[in-house]
């Protein structure tokens, strides 16, 4: 498969990645799992990459994806200007090692 399925259906994941996006927008760097923070910086460079144009079609779309009016905004306002003359590479993943509990590889994901 070209994606990740991270076990469970579409409907769950789409809710997941909405859920991861947002947070990561609003703080600009979030701890999860590896592989979700390997999805999640493929999404995020998607929706910077919009944000980036600037236009109504552009925030409108960002908005299908994210739902959450505040992390949109500051994509538009304060992240998208920021990255204007980066073509790519918005994000940084770190490993932090496994996590007490389940011993899940756990990751640092920010942006740059």
């Amino acid at each position: 498969m070209a994606y990740r399925k991270l076990g469970r259906n579409s409907s769950n994941r789409k809710a997941l990645f909405r859920s991861i996006l947002s947070s990561f927008f609003k703080h600009e760097r979030i701890e999860t799992t590896v592989t979700k923070a390997k999805e999640v910086s493929k999404h995020a460079a998607k929706l910077i990459t919009l944000a980036k144009r600037g236009d109504l079609h552009a925030r409108r779309l960002v908005m299908a994806e994210l739902v959450d009016e505040e992390a949109t905004r500051k994509l538009f306002n304060e992240i998208a200007p920021k990255y204007a003359d980066r073509q790519g590479g918005f994000t940084r993943i770190y490993k932090v090692g496994p996590r007490r509990g389940d011993a899940a590889e756990m990751a640092i994901i920010e942006l740059i």
